[in-house]
């Protein structure tokens, strides 16, 4: 699990942007507690999905 900080390290974005894409529809974060936490391989597969998106 990432958190949001880690999340805006990993794809250089600011925390705000980061935040702002954890509310997004189709991102994969999901509430633990309080916490916005995102699952790693969930992360990757999405990352991988807009990038196919793009070609």
């Amino acid at each position: 699990m990432l958190t949001i900080p880690q999340v805006a390290s990993v794809l250089s974005i600011s925390r705000a942007g980061a935040y702002e894409l954890a509310h997004s529809k189709n991102f994969p974060a999901m509430l633990v507690g309080s916490r916005i936490v995102v699952p790693k391989d969930r992360l990757l597969a999405w990352v991988d999905r807009k990038v196919s998106e793009r070609i």
